[in-house]
């Protein structure tokens, strides 16, 4: 005669199994994606493509993300979790003194974070060259990120009386992210070359020196 558990056991530790095996994939489409939608951008980003790079059935796609939108989705989402990962909200031993203590070291991040990340970058020049819909998601998710960022480590900081921070912001990131697009693409921007370590030094040495000018 059989023993019961010996039956049971396997069955019983199935549904886990499954449970662990759509987690492994999920993580796997998703990394697929944002590796494809990197190197190639949206032209060539469809389910097949996603799946072949995967290595999974498409219909993974569609049941784990219910399609092309909502693997979209996903990314954004993801790019919350960019920001947590690569801006810390730890001030890595620097004190917080005044506004310009926060913005040098956002900025400062924002540059190191932008450089290391291809699909970020990507990003980053489509907003400025493509109005789709999936642009528009992926855009708002990291400029959402970057705001609940700047809120939570704020607190009591407040900018110098006269000027407007959300204007200085905007032209702040909007000059870091024209630098390194320029970089990536040519190796320098405006004459100033930007190949090596000691290059990008000076930059971030110009970088601090214009968020103290500005908010002292």
């Amino acid at each position: 005669m059989l023993d019961d558990t010996m039956v049971l056991a396997p069955v019983a530790a199935e549904p886990e199994k499954r449970i662990r095996d759509r987690g492994a994939t999920e993580k796997t489409i998703l990394k697929a994606a944002k590796a494809l939608l990197a190197e190639e951008g949206f032209q060539n980003f469809g389910i097949n493509a996603v799946a072949r790079r995967a290595g999974c059935d498409k219909q993974l796609i569609y049941r784990y993300y219910g399609g092309l939108n909502g693997l979209v989705e996903a990314i954004g989402a993801d790019l919350g979790t960019w920001v947590k990962d690569r801006i810390p909200e730890d001030t890595g031993g620097m004190f917080l003194l005044t506004y310009g203590d926060l913005m040098e070291r956002l900025s400062l991040l924002f540059l190191e974070a932008l450089r290391d990340d291809p699909l970020v970058r990507r990003i980053v020049a489509w907003e400025v060259s493509e109005n789709t819909e999936q642009v528009r998601r992926l855009s708002e998710a990291r400029s959402k990120a970057l705001a609940q960022w700047l809120e939570r480590m704020r607190g009591s900081l407040t900018p110098p009386k006269g000027v407007d921070p959300v204007a200085t912001n905007a032209i702040l990131f909007a000059a870091i992210q024209h630098l390194v697009l320029s970089a990536s693409a040519g190796g320098q921007c405006a004459g100033l070359t930007l190949k090596t370590a000691k290059d990008w030094d000076k930059a971030a040495t110009a970088l601090k020196r214009i968020v103290r000018g500005v908010y002292g």
